[in-house]
């Protein structure tokens, strides 16, 4: 390594380069230093000659002052502490470098020297940058950190305003924050805001996935924050992304269900936009690229295919970001999402892309190979052309963005119209060792070739120097020429290296090079840096002489053209001048001459919109009328002619066009004709006898477009869609022969469709285009899914088909495929299977722990269909294969849990076990008071509260069975008794519903006679429901009236009266539920009023407000019911009886409307909506009761009953159209419910306004609740009494709480057992907590931190002892005063008795009453005392703790039965194993 000489030595040096600088020199000066590991990110203080890199092989970090020449390591920061290194982006002066652990340093003067600072408990972050800097003040930076107790990480955001001298926490859970002034451009035209505003993208209210996160905004270091509203007057979950850009900040939101996301721009971090794409554009996660955008402009790259044959779309914004026009279509782009897009640097307006030329080949299969071609525009990408090489037919194509082999800049540099690319004459762009080196000094009008082969490039003193050196392999020389590349030198580098870095001042304003080249390989490896010095090359600097007056753009006939109302020149360096300029960090000065205004000057409106040949501005909406006009529909107004000029345009209107004058409009034009206020209705009949399947593909918030998507199959295999909620249907696929429809179970827009042959169609777009592809065997005929999806790759896809079918042939079996690439190609993954399921869950945020890759397979032993089913594993598609059970019924995946039904040892009876992590499984201890000899039957009904609700058959008489629901721990591996007795069914539903929308509320059927269903008595059912997630269960509150006011007299005993409600085992659609997600508190139900549920035929309907505590009968007779517009719309319709209406309801079913849909009666068999419940209109499917043959649907729209959207205003939420509504516990006087006041968002009764798009209906969670009984169920070998209360089970001992110990290495003590045991769910503090009434112990080999944890003081102990007793005296005194021998009274003033014997005598008793009472006080704190001085605990230990989701399948419902097998489809919500 070249080091710092002596001070005489480095004066003789420099008095020889004087020397030497005095005469004209023949070549650059070369010096070279070698490092022991090659240099990585190195960087120049811009302006500067010094230079930085770092050695990441020893965690160090190098400065030059010299250009290079001379090298020493940073000696303030300690050696081998550095692990990365950051420069400023708006400071020449600011650089930083991070440590390993949490001591970082900073630099203010360039390097030479560096600041100590420290940021406790906290490392930087491994998921985005570590900074984000304020661009009007450097000393305002903030980090982005993370505290990791194992793989668990919290995201947190530090920051500093006087360049780290103190450091303060922003906001914790943060997922990436900003200064809104983080580009020199981006202005919210308030200094303060200027100043201070901080967006943080942030984790959700009370979710950890990605779906809920939000964006937050804070003038004051978030001392207080909001939430902007995104889309119009509402605020937008979902939040993954955030960057500023020029001028704009641009955030993405993803809803769940979908990968398209949705762009919301502002332009000064008040008023924000959703951007809109034309063409019917999709921006999909993961497929857009935001390229270097203007100063007026925002580019975007949007992805059109698959990810491994990737293409994109070029589209280019208007001034304000909102509206994208496309530009350029079949662009390159790779993987990584980088795009072959770069802009000439100094030249408005000039870029060049490389576009796909066989893109229709690329498209249908990733095994073409793709053939560029280069295109090059002139402005601002409105037309492109074909790069042309002087005296060569053939087109130049040269290697971008995708294929980089140098740092920095691809093609051109500050350099006034001097760019270089490595390329090829020809049709189409071939290998980079194939390429040549070309040049051009017009922008890229015209090229030449400047050298053979290959080569890395630079260019310096603005162009007066260029350097290349050669980059297909080893090399001793460096070629330069200063002739703007016609004629070039080359010399002779002293040693024969493979080049790594050719680079130069980010301005490209010297004449002073480096080069980092490598020599040999692997351990022998030497690694260079060389400094090369032009300086000397030329006697003279330049003269006004030498430079020529150069137009940066030029028309297709060679003349200036203009751009932004302005042409754009230069004065620079002639080639041929014998000269430097010499101006170092001086970038050459642009200047313009103004032109008259032209169409391209101008753009949309706002309130515009481009129409699709880009050649209008049309209306985007409700046109705004000046104050005072449009008094009636007949009247004109002068008003916007749909364009304005380009903000940042200077042309000269006089004697140009002027497209912004405003223009005479018809008020009819903008008047929007008011809602008529009625319903209305379309009907269409198919030719069939019955609808086999339909599936909505709902929009998410995310998604652009207004449609509302049904694909239907007819028992005739007819495919029908719609995009309009059944108003108009067309048949589709009419020449295929559909056997099943396979939607997406994690992507709304994605539908596969299966013929009896290896040809499967899709559709990505809900249907609008339909692509194929061949799948690797036909379905297989076990009745199998035949299609299994990754819950975050769209495009892996697990397909079941069948092998050695065909013929006579008998070892016909099912084989699984894998495919990554949404079926382009497959791989086997195994032979003779059951299932195949990815395991990797949708919602999982814990990273580090979610095996992407994980799959379980249910297999036969040694191939063989007689033997045993065995559950195999893998993580690399069974390259490697591991087997976590050898006999096996079935598995399933549940929102956190995997549970899986093995055959006991005895082969009679099934055992349970569950994992948390995919990996490693634990037994299911069951209840030891719940003893079934044979285990044949479990249905695992729900584990969406951090808990398994497993449902165990007890009875299995056919016809007859019932069961028993256990409740798991947090881990799913001990159970507790829930409720014995529940209904269930021959097939394995159970009657067993969550209450969607609310936490813990759950009802159930029981079979009140079990004994005597035993012998074959019918069951006689009764309807239970639990608001604290099983612990408690209790009959429904029956409504005193039915709807006709008439008395059900349910006056006595509640067993012998209450309401009934018929379930899931009889429902014939399982979609069609008692609740709704977004229908906070309504349920609506068949049943009856009585002791037992009686015949479904003779039930009525009733419905609750108030999750279930409360019950209204609403109609006599059984209706289906459909929630819509989130619970504001409910609609009736009669059950299996002919009608000609429908009920609807817009108060919550306090009042219904009658409205007849059809003249003729029909037979409804069902009602839909979309799945969100958040549609106006809905579809009955039914069919005529006479006349016309065949089915219908009949669509009811209630989208003319309002035009209002409710006005929603989180900060202030009852001042709108909403109330804040709270859930509560029937028992309990507050509405504390799971250890918290939760309030949600309802529709005030009464309003008319509609909700539209959809609502976080969780507003806020208002405190934590005291603890009560409510907040915990019975422990492990521990049963509810009659009274409530938790005892052991005779004959068994308690459970053995130190396990906890090892479960959990940061737990330093454990309590014994008293019974109780807390609800996973619950928030409470305080108060009754059960759980903490015990002894409490060390955990083993903890002692030391228990007993720092409750040692206690002598002055506390002092306190302890005699508090106590004073408390007690003065309790005592406090009563001899005031008793006057009665109870329940207060003495207010009255004298004494005045007989001395009574008096005294009380007093005693008062005194030794209230000590007496007071010893417990005394005991335990002086037990509390010893136990901290010797080894005890007082204080509590951690509660069971939530694991992260880890299965999240769209089935929440499970059955496991060793009889039955796999008895349901995939459409149902309950999986059957």
């Amino acid at each position: 390594m070249r080091l710092r000489d002596s001070p005489w030595l480095l004066m003789v040096s420099l008095v020889a380069t004087s020397a030497l600088v005095s005469a004209k020199s023949s070549e650059p000066r070369v010096e070279k230093t070698e490092f022991d590991n090659l240099p990585t990110g190195l960087f120049y203080f811009e302006d500067t000659d010094i230079v930085i890199f770092k050695d990441d092989e020893r965690g160090n970090v190098f400065r030059s002052t010299d250009a290079g020449e001379y090298w020493n390591r940073i000696e303030d920061v300690p050696e081998g502490r550095m692990w990365d290194v950051w420069q400023h982006p708006h400071d020449n002066k600011r650089a930083y470098v991070l440590g390993q652990e949490e001591t970082h340093w900073m630099t203010d003067d360039q390097g030479k020297t560096w600041k100590e600072f420290t940021i406790n408990d906290a490392t930087p972050t491994l998921f985005r940058p570590p900074f984000s800097f304020h661009a009007g003040d450097s000393k305002k930076v903030l980090i982005h950190t993370q505290r990791c107790i194992v793989w668990d990480c919290t995201e947190v955001t530090f920051y500093t305003s006087d360049d780290f001298a103190t450091i303060h926490q922003l906001r914790e859970n943060t997922r990436g924050c900003n200064y809104a002034k983080s580009t020199p451009l981006f202005t919210t035209n308030d200094q303060d805001m200027d100043d201070d505003r901080i967006f943080c993208v942030v984790k959700g209210r009370y979710s950890p996935w990605p779906k809920d996160n939000r964006l937050v905004v804070s003038d004051n270091y978030f001392k207080d924050e909001v939430e902007p509203t995104l889309a119009g007057d509402r605020t937008v979950q979902g939040i993954i992304n955030m960057a500023v850009v020029k001028k704009f900040l641009v955030v993405a939101a993803k809803a769940e269900g979908t990968d398209e996301l949705a762009l919301y721009v502002t332009d000064d971090a008040k008023i924000w936009h959703r951007a809109e794409f034309t063409g019917d554009h999709r921006v999909t996660e993961d497929a857009y690229t935001i390229l270097e955008s203007t100063n007026y402009s925002i580019q975007v790259d949007v992805m059109t295919t698959r990810p491994f044959s990737a293409m994109g779309v070029l589209f280019t914004s208007n001034s304000n970001g909102t509206y994208f026009t496309r530009n350029i279509a079949h662009t390159n782009r790779n993987y990584e999402g980088l795009v072959d897009f770069e802009k000439v640097q100094g030249i408005q307006g000039i870029v060049l892309v490389n576009t796909v030329d066989n893109w229709q080949e690329v498209e249908e299969t990733i095994l073409v190979k793709k053939r560029l071609q280069t295109k090059i525009s002139f402005d601002d990408g409105r037309k492109f052309k074909s790069l042309k090489v002087d005296k060569d037919k053939d087109d130049l194509h040269l290697h971008s963005v995708t294929n980089m082999h140098n740092g920095g800049r691809i093609f051109s540099s500050p350099a006034p119209g001097l760019v270089m690319g490595v390329g090829n004459t020809g049709k189409y762009l071939k290998p980079y060792d194939e390429g040549d080196l070309y040049v051009s000094d017009d922008a890229g009008v015209t090229w030449w070739k400047g050298r053979e082969e290959a080569h890395k490039y630079e260019f310096g003193d603005q162009g007066s120097v260029l350097v290349a050196i050669y980059d297909e392999d080893t090399t001793s020389e460096l070629a330069y020429s200063t002739d703007h590349g016609h004629t070039w030198k080359t010399v002779d580098l002293g040693e024969k290296i493979k080049a790594r870095l050719l680079t130069t001042t980010p301005d490209s304003t010297s004449l002073k090079f480096i080069l980092i080249g490598t020599k040999g390989g692997g351990s022998r490896s030497k690694h260079f840096v060389f400094s090369i010095d032009f300086d000397g090359l030329h006697e003279r600097k330049c003269k006004d002489k030498d430079f020529e007056k150069w137009y940066a753009r030029v028309d297709e006939n060679g003349k200036p053209d203009c751009l932004m109302g302005h042409k754009q020149f230069y004065f620079r360096r002639k080639a041929d001048a014998d000269c430097f300029i010499d101006d170092e960090f001086k970038d050459p000065e642009v200047q313009y001459e103004k032109c008259s205004c032209a169409d391209e000057d101008f753009e949309c409106d706002y309130n515009f919109i481009p129409s699709e040949d880009g050649k209008d501005c049309l209306p985007a909406g409700k046109m705004v009328v000046p104050s005072g006009q449009c008094k009636n529909p007949d009247d004109t107004y002068m008003g916007s002619s749909g364009y304005r000029l380009i903000p940042g345009d200077d042309c000269t209107k006089k004697g140009g066009v002027e497209k912004d004058k405003e223009v005479e409009r018809n008020c009819k034009e903008v008047v929007a004709p008011p809602s008529n206020g009625k319903i209305s209705h379309e009907i269409t009949t198919f030719r069939a006898d019955v609808f086999r399947e339909y599936y909505y593909f709902e929009r998410t918030d995310t998604s652009h477009g207004d449609d509302d998507t049904v694909i239907m199959r007819t028992d005739k295999q007819e495919i029908y869609i719609t995009h309009d909620h059944g108003k108009t249907w067309e048949e589709i696929l009419k020449d295929e022969d559909i056997l099943a429809i396979y939607p997406h179970h994690y992507y709304n827009d994605v539908v596969f469709f299966v013929t009896g042959t290896k040809k499967v169609l899709y559709s990505q777009d809900r249907g609008k285009s339909i692509h194929s592809f061949t799948a690797p065997e036909d379905p297989n005929r076990d009745d199998l899914k035949v299609l299994s999806f990754h819950p975050k790759q769209k495009d892996w896809l697990i397909w079941t088909g069948e092998k050695d079918c065909s013929g006579l042939k008998s070892d016909c079996h099912s084989v699984a495929y894998i495919s990554t690439n949404r079926g382009a190609d497959w791989n086997l993954l195994l032979r003779y299977v059951r299932k195949c399921q990815f395991i990797s869950q949708p919602d999982k945020h814990d990273q580090k722990n979610d095996h992407a890759k994980l799959i379980y397979c249910e297999q036969f032993q040694d191939e063989n269909p007689d033997n045993a089913l065995q559950l195999v594993a893998s993580e690399d598609w069974f390259a490697e294969t591991t087997v976590h059970f050898k006999d096996i019924i079935d598995f399933a995946t549940m929102s956190e849990f995997i549970i899986v039904a093995a055959k006991a040892g005895d082969q009679k009876s099934l055992k349970v076990d569950a994992s948390v992590d995919g990996k490693t499984f634990a037994d299911a201890s069951f209840p030891p008071n719940f003893d079934v000899p044979h285990q044949q039957a479990y249905t695992v009904l729900d584990s969406s509260t951090h808990a398994v609700f497993l449902h165990v058959t007890v009875g299995s008489r056919e016809d007859y069975e019932y069961g028993t629901i256990i409740k798991s721990n947090s881990n799913g591996t001990s159970y507790v008794l829930s409720l014995n007795g529940v209904n269930r069914n021959h097939e394995g539903y159970v009657d067993f519903e969550k209450t969607l929308g609310l936490e813990g509320v759950a009802t159930v059927n029981v079979v009140d006679n079990v004994d005597q269903a035993e012998k074959g008595q019918a069951k006689r059912l009764k309807t239970m429901i639990t608001h604290n997630d099983g612990a408690e269960w209790s009959l429904l509150m029956p409504p005193k009236y039915d709807v006709e006011n008439n008395d059900y007299g349910c006056s006595g005993d509640i067993k012998e009266c209450s309401l009934h409600l018929h379930g899931y085992t009889e429902r014939a659609d399982p979609r069609d539920t008692y609740s709704s997600p977004t229908a906070i508190g309504l349920m609506v139900g068949v049943g009856n009023v009585g002791e037992y549920l009686g015949r479904k035929e003779e039930g009525d309907t009733f419905l609750t407000r108030d999750g279930g505590v409360t019950w209204v009968n609403v109609k006599k007779g059984t209706y289906m019911w459909e929630f819509g517009d989130q619970g504001s719309i409910i609609v009736l319709v009669e059950e299996s009886t002919p009608t000609k209406v429908v009920f609807y309801s817009l108060d919550e079913g306090t009042t219904w409307t009658e409205y007849q849909f059809t003249e003729k009666e029909m037979q409804i068999d069902d009602i839909s909506t979309v799945p969100s419940d958040n549609s106006r209109q809905f579809l009955l499917w039914g069919k005529e009761v006479k006349g016309t043959k065949g089915i219908a649907t009949v669509n009811l729209d209630f989208s003319g009953l309002t035009d209002r959207q409710c006005k929603l205003d989180e900060e202030h939420p009852e001042d709108g159209d909403y109330v804040l509504w709270e859930p509560r516990h029937p028992t309990q006087s507050d509405n504390c419910l799971f250890g918290h006041i939760a309030q949600y968002h309802r529709k005030k009764i009464g309003v008319n306004c509609y909700n539209g798009r959809k609502i976080d209906h969780l507003h806020n969670k208002v405190r934590d609740c005291e603890c009560t009984r409510q907040d915990f169920e019975c422990d492990y070998n521990y049963e509810r009494q009659n009274d409530g209360s938790c005892k052991l089970v005779p004959g068994l001992k308690p459970s053995d709480h130190s396990q906890v110990c090892h479960d959990d290495p940061e737990v330093v003590e454990y309590y014994e057992p008293t019974g109780y045991r807390r609800i996973p769910i619950t928030t409470c503090q305080g108060g009754k907590e059960l759980e903490y009434t015990s002894a409490v112990h060390p955990c083993p080999g903890r002692e030391e931190q228990f007993a720092e944890k409750h040692a206690i003081g002598g002055m506390a102990l002092f306190f302890a002892i005699i508090t106590p007793f004073a408390f007690a005296g003065a309790i005592g005194y406090w009563v001899w005063r005031n008793w006057d021998g009665k109870f329940g009274r207060i003495k207010l003033g009255e004298s004494n008795s005045g007989n001395p014997w009574i008096d005294y005598p009380i007093a005693g008793i008062s005194v030794l009453v209230a000590v007496v009472g007071a010893i417990p006080l005394l005991v335990a704190s002086l037990w509390r005392s010893a136990r901290g001085m010797f080894g005890g605990s007082g204080g509590g230990v951690g509660r069971y703790t939530t694991r992260s989701s880890f299965a999240r399948g769209r089935g929440d419902y499970a059955a496991v039965d060793n009889d039955e097998g796999e008895l349901l489809g995939e459409d149902s919500d309950e999986e059957v194993v």
